[in-house]
C-alpha cells in the first residue's frame, strides 16, 4: 500500500458508525481500499449505512467489542479473508473530570472500552492479518504521562494510558516484531465525544489521519504520534 494519494488493500476499521471513525472510513475508501467497517449494532441504520450506499468497497459488520462472544463471532464471519490493516477506532469518553467524582462504574466502563476491548479485539482478529499486516489503535495525547501537568479527564486519560501500556506490551512479543504498530492521537476533534468547542474538524483531520496511518505501512515497530506524525512523549 502506498501511504498517501491512491492506496491499494483491505482494511479492517473497528467502530466507524460516526464521527471519526465514519470520516476514516470515507477517507480510506477514497483512497482506493478496501474497507470491512464495524458498528456496534445492526439493529439501527447509522450514517455509515449511507456511506455503504456510494461505496461498493465498504462491507459493514455489527460487533459490540465489550462481547467476547461477539467479537468471536466477527471473526468467524470474516474467516478466510486478509487484511492489511487492523484499525481500532472505538472507544468512549465521557465520566466526570475529577477521578473522586467518578463512580465505579463509569470508572470500570472506561478501562473495559478504551483498554481491555481494543486488546480482545486484536487478540481475536490477528489472525486475519497478512505476515506484515498493521495493527493500530486510536489513542489521545491525554495518554501521557510525559504531557499529563494539568488536571481534569482522570478517569479517560488513565483509560488511554492504560491502552498506550498494553500496546507496548503487544509490541514487545516476539511474534509482533515484523508488524507496523500504531498508537494515533489525533488532536481534539469536533465529534460527539470531542464536544462543539474542538478545534479540529472531522472533514479537515479524517484525510490526514488516513495518509498517516496508511504512511506506517511496510514501516515495523511501534510509533505513537499526533495528527502530524510526531512522536508523543510516553
Amino acid at each position: 500500500m502506498s501511504g498517501a494519494g491512491q492506496a491499494t488493500g483491505t482494511l479492517l476499521l473497528i467502530g466507524a458508525s460516526r464521527g471519526l471513525g465514519l470520516g476514516l472510513a470515507e477517507a480510506f475508501l477514497q483512497r482506493g481500499l478496501r474497507v470491512v467497517a464495524t458498528v456496534r449494532s445492526a439493529e439501527h441504520p447509522t450514517p455509515l449505512h449511507d456511506l455503504a450506499a456510494r461505496y461498493d468497497a465498504l462491507r459493514i459488520e455489527a460487533a459490540d467489542i465489550t462481547r467476547p462472544e461477539q467479537i468471536a463471532a466477527l471473526k468467524s464471519r470474516l474467516e478466510g479473508e486478509r487484511f492489511d490493516w487492523l484499525f481500532v477506532n472505538a472507544g468512549v469518553a465521557h465520566a466526570p473530570p475529577s477521578i473522586a467524582d467518578t463512580s465505579a462504574e463509569d470508572f470500570d466502563r472506561l478501562m473495559t472500552t478504551n483498554a481491555w476491548a481494543p486488546f480482545q479485539v486484536i487478540a481475536a482478529l490477528e489472525s486475519l492479518l497478512a505476515a506484515d499486516g498493521g495493527v493500530g489503535v486510536m489513542s489521545s495525547g491525554q495518554g501521557s504521562l510525559t504531557n499529563a501537568n494539568r488536571p481534569g479527564h482522570d478517569a479517560y486519560r488513565a483509560s488511554k494510558a492504560a491502552l498506550n501500556m498494553l500496546m507496548r506490551g503487544y509490541a514487545a512479543r516476539p511474534d509482533s516484531a515484523g508488524r507496523p504498530l500504531l498508537l494515533l492521537a489525533p488532536g481534539w476533534i469536533r465529534t460527539a465525544l470531542g464536544g462543539p468547542d474542538a478545534p479540529y474538524t472531522v472533514e479537515d483531520s479524517a484525510p490526514l489521519l488516513a495518509d498517516l496511518i496508511l504512511a506506517q505501512s511496510g514501516r515495523p515497530g511501534l510509533r505513537y504520534l499526533d495528527r502530524d506524525g510526531n512522536t508523543v512523549p510516553w
